[in-house]
Protein backbone atom coordinates (compact mmCIF):
# COMPACT_ATOMS: atom_id res chain seq x y z
CA UNK A 1 0.00 0.00 0.00
CA UNK A 2 2.84 2.36 0.88
CA UNK A 3 4.63 1.48 -2.35
CA UNK A 4 1.50 2.20 -4.33
CA UNK A 5 1.14 5.61 -2.72
CA UNK A 6 4.80 6.31 -3.39
CA UNK A 7 4.46 5.38 -7.07
CA UNK A 8 1.40 7.55 -7.33
CA UNK A 9 3.21 10.44 -5.73
CA UNK A 10 6.20 9.97 -8.04
CA UNK A 11 3.84 9.83 -11.04
CA UNK A 12 2.13 13.07 -10.01
CA UNK A 13 5.44 14.81 -9.43
CA UNK A 14 6.70 13.58 -12.81
CA UNK A 15 3.53 14.76 -14.48
CA UNK A 16 3.85 18.17 -12.85
CA UNK A 17 7.47 18.44 -13.93
CA UNK A 18 6.53 17.41 -17.46
CA UNK A 19 3.78 20.04 -17.56
CA UNK A 20 6.17 22.64 -16.19
CA UNK A 21 8.66 21.76 -18.92
CA UNK A 22 5.94 22.03 -21.55
CA UNK A 23 4.78 25.38 -20.20
CA UNK A 24 8.36 26.59 -19.91
CA UNK A 25 9.11 25.47 -23.47
CA UNK A 26 5.95 27.15 -24.75
CA UNK A 27 6.65 30.46 -23.07
CA UNK A 28 10.36 30.19 -23.78
CA UNK A 29 9.64 29.71 -27.47
CA UNK A 30 7.13 32.56 -27.37
CA UNK A 31 9.71 34.83 -25.78
CA UNK A 32 12.29 33.74 -28.36
CA UNK A 33 9.90 34.24 -31.28
CA UNK A 34 8.96 37.64 -29.90
CA UNK A 35 12.63 38.52 -29.66
CA UNK A 36 13.22 37.33 -33.23
CA UNK A 37 10.22 39.31 -34.54
CA UNK A 38 11.55 42.45 -32.93
CA UNK A 39 14.67 42.05 -35.05
CA UNK A 40 12.61 42.08 -38.27
CA UNK A 41 12.14 45.13 -40.44
CA UNK A 42 8.40 44.67 -40.26
CA UNK A 43 8.53 45.31 -36.52
CA UNK A 44 11.05 48.13 -36.93
CA UNK A 45 8.74 49.89 -39.39
CA UNK A 46 5.80 49.51 -37.02
CA UNK A 47 7.91 50.99 -34.24
CA UNK A 48 8.80 53.79 -36.67
CA UNK A 49 5.11 54.68 -36.93
CA UNK A 50 3.90 52.67 -39.93
CA UNK A 51 0.83 50.45 -39.78
CA UNK A 52 1.23 46.69 -40.04
CA UNK A 53 -0.06 46.77 -43.62
CA UNK A 54 2.33 49.58 -44.56
CA UNK A 55 5.23 47.78 -42.91
CA UNK A 56 4.50 44.60 -44.86
CA UNK A 57 4.30 46.55 -48.12
CA UNK A 58 7.66 48.21 -47.52
CA UNK A 59 9.37 44.94 -46.63
CA UNK A 60 7.87 43.26 -49.67
CA UNK A 61 8.97 46.03 -52.02
CA UNK A 62 12.47 46.72 -50.70
CA UNK A 63 14.50 43.52 -50.92
CA UNK A 64 17.90 44.83 -49.88
CA UNK A 65 18.83 45.53 -46.27
CA UNK A 66 20.54 48.77 -47.30
CA UNK A 67 17.28 49.98 -48.87
CA UNK A 68 15.30 49.16 -45.74
CA UNK A 69 17.83 50.94 -43.57
CA UNK A 70 17.60 54.00 -45.79
CA UNK A 71 13.83 54.14 -45.29
CA UNK A 72 14.23 53.81 -41.53
CA UNK A 73 16.73 56.66 -41.58
CA UNK A 74 13.98 58.94 -42.91
CA UNK A 75 11.14 60.37 -40.91
CA UNK A 76 7.98 58.25 -41.18
CA UNK A 77 6.25 59.17 -44.44
CA UNK A 78 3.32 57.17 -45.78
CA UNK A 79 3.70 58.94 -49.13
CA UNK A 80 6.51 56.48 -49.82
CA UNK A 81 3.80 53.82 -50.20
CA UNK A 82 2.29 55.84 -53.03
CA UNK A 83 5.64 56.40 -54.73
CA UNK A 84 6.65 52.74 -54.89
CA UNK A 85 3.45 51.90 -56.76
CA UNK A 86 4.58 53.99 -59.72
CA UNK A 87 6.02 52.00 -62.63
CA UNK A 88 9.00 54.29 -63.18
CA UNK A 89 9.93 54.66 -59.51
CA UNK A 90 13.71 54.77 -59.00
CA UNK A 91 14.93 54.02 -55.49
CA UNK A 92 17.95 56.31 -55.70
CA UNK A 93 15.60 59.25 -56.28
CA UNK A 94 13.45 58.70 -53.19
CA UNK A 95 14.65 61.65 -51.12
CA UNK A 96 14.30 63.93 -54.16
CA UNK A 97 10.72 62.70 -54.75
CA UNK A 98 9.85 63.53 -51.15
CA UNK A 99 11.49 66.96 -51.33
CA UNK A 100 9.74 67.80 -54.59
CA UNK A 101 6.34 66.70 -53.30
CA UNK A 102 6.78 68.77 -50.16
CA UNK A 103 7.38 71.87 -52.29
CA UNK A 104 4.73 71.00 -54.90
CA UNK A 105 1.83 69.45 -52.99
CA UNK A 106 -0.65 69.58 -55.89
CA UNK A 107 1.58 67.58 -58.23
CA UNK A 108 0.38 64.02 -58.86
CA UNK A 109 2.58 61.14 -57.73
CA UNK A 110 3.02 60.05 -61.36
CA UNK A 111 4.32 63.49 -62.29
CA UNK A 112 6.52 63.73 -59.20
CA UNK A 113 8.31 60.56 -60.30
CA UNK A 114 8.52 61.65 -63.95
CA UNK A 115 9.75 65.17 -63.18
CA UNK A 116 12.44 64.09 -60.74
CA UNK A 117 13.58 61.21 -62.97
CA UNK A 118 14.31 63.66 -65.80
CA UNK A 119 16.04 66.05 -63.35
CA UNK A 120 13.18 68.54 -63.48
CA UNK A 121 13.67 69.29 -59.80
CA UNK A 122 16.83 71.16 -60.81
CA UNK A 123 16.96 74.45 -62.72
CA UNK A 124 17.76 74.27 -66.41
CA UNK A 125 21.42 74.74 -67.29
CA UNK A 126 22.43 74.81 -63.62
CA UNK A 127 22.90 71.06 -63.18
CA UNK A 128 25.17 70.02 -66.05
CA UNK A 129 25.90 66.32 -66.47
CA UNK A 130 28.49 65.22 -69.04
CA UNK A 131 26.57 62.85 -71.29
CA UNK A 132 27.78 59.33 -72.03
CA UNK A 133 28.94 59.64 -75.63
CA UNK A 134 29.59 55.89 -75.85
CA UNK A 135 25.86 55.18 -76.02
CA UNK A 136 25.77 55.75 -79.77
CA UNK A 137 22.16 56.39 -80.89
CA UNK A 138 20.94 56.35 -77.26
CA UNK A 139 23.04 59.34 -76.26
CA UNK A 140 21.05 61.85 -74.21
CA UNK A 141 21.43 65.58 -74.78
CA UNK A 142 19.09 68.10 -73.18
CA UNK A 143 19.11 71.01 -70.72
CA UNK A 144 20.97 68.87 -68.19
CA UNK A 145 23.11 66.49 -70.26
CA UNK A 146 25.89 68.22 -72.19
CA UNK A 147 28.18 67.42 -75.07
CA UNK A 148 31.79 68.62 -75.12
CA UNK A 149 32.47 71.48 -77.51
CA UNK A 150 34.74 69.30 -79.66
CA UNK A 151 32.30 66.37 -79.93
CA UNK A 152 31.97 65.08 -83.47
CA UNK A 153 29.66 62.18 -84.39
CA UNK A 154 31.17 59.29 -86.29
CA UNK A 155 29.83 57.71 -89.46
CA UNK A 156 28.05 60.87 -90.58
CA UNK A 157 26.92 61.25 -94.18
CA UNK A 158 24.91 63.50 -96.50
CA UNK A 159 21.17 63.03 -96.86
CA UNK A 160 20.29 62.75 -100.54
CA UNK A 161 18.56 65.82 -101.99
CA UNK A 162 15.75 63.48 -102.98
CA UNK A 163 14.77 63.36 -99.30
CA UNK A 164 16.21 66.61 -97.99
CA UNK A 165 17.30 70.12 -98.80
CA UNK A 166 20.94 70.32 -99.78
CA UNK A 167 23.58 70.37 -97.08
CA UNK A 168 21.87 68.16 -94.49
CA UNK A 169 23.81 65.36 -92.80
CA UNK A 170 23.04 62.70 -90.20
CA UNK A 171 24.59 59.44 -89.02
CA UNK A 172 24.52 56.58 -91.55
CA UNK A 173 22.22 54.37 -89.43
CA UNK A 174 19.74 57.21 -88.93
CA UNK A 175 19.94 58.10 -92.60
CA UNK A 176 19.19 54.54 -93.72
CA UNK A 177 16.21 54.45 -91.36
CA UNK A 178 14.98 57.83 -92.60
CA UNK A 179 15.08 56.70 -96.23
CA UNK A 180 13.00 53.66 -95.33
CA UNK A 181 10.53 55.91 -93.50
CA UNK A 182 10.47 58.35 -96.42
CA UNK A 183 9.59 55.54 -98.84
CA UNK A 184 6.78 54.29 -96.58
CA UNK A 185 5.39 57.81 -96.19
CA UNK A 186 5.63 58.37 -99.93
CA UNK A 187 3.65 55.18 -100.55
CA UNK A 188 1.02 56.55 -98.18
CA UNK A 189 0.88 59.77 -100.20
CA UNK A 190 3.26 62.06 -98.29
CA UNK A 191 6.54 63.53 -99.50
CA UNK A 192 8.76 64.21 -96.51
CA UNK A 193 11.56 66.75 -96.60
CA UNK A 194 14.36 67.47 -94.09
CA UNK A 195 15.27 71.12 -93.69
CA UNK A 196 17.64 70.87 -90.73
CA UNK A 197 19.82 68.13 -89.28
CA UNK A 198 23.39 67.98 -87.97
CA UNK A 199 24.86 71.16 -86.53
CA UNK A 200 28.27 71.42 -84.95
CA UNK A 201 28.87 73.36 -81.74
CA UNK A 202 29.63 76.66 -83.44
CA UNK A 203 26.54 76.46 -85.63
CA UNK A 204 24.46 75.99 -82.49
CA UNK A 205 26.13 79.04 -80.98
CA UNK A 206 24.92 81.04 -83.97
CA UNK A 207 21.38 79.60 -83.87
CA UNK A 208 20.95 80.18 -80.13
CA UNK A 209 22.44 83.68 -80.14
CA UNK A 210 20.14 84.65 -83.01
CA UNK A 211 17.04 83.48 -81.11
CA UNK A 212 18.26 85.15 -77.94
CA UNK A 213 18.86 88.44 -79.72
CA UNK A 214 15.39 88.52 -81.25
CA UNK A 215 13.32 86.95 -78.45
CA UNK A 216 15.29 87.34 -75.26
CA UNK A 217 16.90 84.55 -73.24
CA UNK A 218 13.73 83.24 -71.59
CA UNK A 219 11.83 82.75 -74.85
CA UNK A 220 14.92 81.55 -76.71
CA UNK A 221 15.40 78.78 -74.15
CA UNK A 222 11.91 77.45 -74.92
CA UNK A 223 12.63 76.82 -78.58
CA UNK A 224 16.40 76.55 -78.98
CA UNK A 225 19.10 74.64 -77.15
CA UNK A 226 22.13 76.34 -75.75
CA UNK A 227 25.45 75.29 -77.31
CA UNK A 228 26.52 71.87 -76.03
CA UNK A 229 22.93 71.00 -75.19
CA UNK A 230 21.58 70.50 -78.72
CA UNK A 231 20.48 67.12 -80.07
CA UNK A 232 21.37 68.34 -83.54
CA UNK A 233 25.04 68.08 -82.58
CA UNK A 234 24.58 64.28 -82.23
CA UNK A 235 23.65 63.84 -85.92
CA UNK A 236 20.65 61.79 -84.79
CA UNK A 237 17.93 64.44 -85.11
CA UNK A 238 16.11 65.80 -88.12
CA UNK A 239 13.60 68.60 -88.58
CA UNK A 240 11.24 67.03 -91.09
CA UNK A 241 8.18 68.47 -92.83
CA UNK A 242 5.99 67.54 -95.79
CA UNK A 243 6.48 69.25 -99.16
CA UNK A 244 2.93 70.61 -98.99
CA UNK A 245 3.24 71.85 -95.38
CA UNK A 246 6.54 73.29 -94.19
CA UNK A 247 5.18 75.65 -91.55
CA UNK A 248 6.12 75.25 -87.90
CA UNK A 249 2.73 76.76 -87.09
CA UNK A 250 0.52 74.32 -89.01
CA UNK A 251 2.53 71.14 -89.52
CA UNK A 252 1.13 69.69 -86.28
CA UNK A 253 -2.35 69.75 -87.84
CA UNK A 254 -1.33 68.07 -91.10
CA UNK A 255 -2.07 64.49 -92.22
CA UNK A 256 1.68 63.98 -92.72
CA UNK A 257 2.30 64.68 -89.03
CA UNK A 258 -0.46 62.25 -88.08
CA UNK A 259 1.23 59.63 -90.25
CA UNK A 260 4.57 60.23 -88.54
CA UNK A 261 2.94 60.08 -85.13
CA UNK A 262 1.49 56.66 -85.95
CA UNK A 263 4.35 55.15 -87.93
CA UNK A 264 7.74 56.79 -87.29
CA UNK A 265 8.54 54.43 -84.39
CA UNK A 266 8.48 51.51 -86.82
CA UNK A 267 11.63 52.99 -88.37
CA UNK A 268 13.32 53.91 -85.09
CA UNK A 269 12.26 57.56 -84.85
CA UNK A 270 10.47 59.28 -81.98
CA UNK A 271 8.86 62.70 -81.62
CA UNK A 272 11.42 64.26 -79.33
CA UNK A 273 9.38 67.19 -78.00
CA UNK A 274 5.69 66.20 -77.99
CA UNK A 275 2.82 68.42 -76.93
CA UNK A 276 1.72 68.19 -73.28
CA UNK A 277 5.21 67.00 -72.30
CA UNK A 278 6.92 70.37 -72.22
CA UNK A 279 7.38 70.14 -68.44
CA UNK A 280 9.47 67.01 -68.99
CA UNK A 281 11.43 67.85 -72.13
CA UNK A 282 12.03 71.52 -71.33
CA UNK A 283 10.97 72.63 -74.81
CA UNK A 284 7.84 73.85 -76.49
CA UNK A 285 6.23 71.17 -78.65
CA UNK A 286 7.99 70.62 -81.99
CA UNK A 287 5.95 68.39 -84.29
CA UNK A 288 8.76 68.49 -86.85
CA UNK A 289 11.67 67.42 -84.63
CA UNK A 290 12.27 63.65 -84.85
CA UNK A 291 15.07 61.74 -83.16
CA UNK A 292 16.53 58.37 -84.13
CA UNK A 293 16.83 55.89 -81.23
CA UNK A 294 16.50 52.54 -83.01
CA UNK A 295 13.40 50.44 -83.60
CA UNK A 296 13.37 48.56 -80.27
CA UNK A 297 13.65 51.67 -78.10
CA UNK A 298 11.27 53.66 -80.30
CA UNK A 299 8.62 50.96 -79.85
CA UNK A 300 8.91 51.11 -76.05
CA UNK A 301 8.66 54.90 -76.04
CA UNK A 302 5.68 54.78 -78.41
CA UNK A 303 3.85 51.97 -76.59
CA UNK A 304 4.41 53.41 -73.12
CA UNK A 305 3.77 57.00 -74.21
CA UNK A 306 6.85 58.40 -72.51
CA UNK A 307 9.53 60.87 -73.57
CA UNK A 308 13.08 59.89 -74.40
CA UNK A 309 14.15 61.66 -71.19
CA UNK A 310 11.93 59.32 -69.16
CA UNK A 311 13.16 56.28 -71.06
CA UNK A 312 16.78 57.26 -70.50
CA UNK A 313 16.32 57.76 -66.76
CA UNK A 314 14.52 54.48 -66.12
CA UNK A 315 15.81 52.05 -68.71
CA UNK A 316 19.42 53.21 -69.06
CA UNK A 317 20.67 55.10 -66.02
CA UNK A 318 18.58 53.11 -63.56
CA UNK A 319 19.89 49.82 -64.99
CA UNK A 320 23.54 50.86 -64.93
Amino acid sequence: MTKLKLKKKVYIIGLILFLLILVGAYFGNKIYQDYKYKQTYEYKFIEHGYTLEEAKSLVQFYQKESQLENILALEKNSYILELIKEKYYIDNNLSRYLDYKEKNEETTTKDVVAIVNVNGDYKYYEHDIPTDTSLNFLINVNKYYTLPEDFEPIDIEDISIRYSYEGNRISKEANDAYVSMWNAANTAGYTLIVNSSYRDYQEQVDVYNSKKASLGEKEADKIAARPGHSEHQTALSIDVFEMNNQSTLTFKDSPAYTWLKENAYLYGFIERYPAQKEYLTGYSAEAWHWRYVGEDVAKIIHDEDITFDEYYAYYIENQA
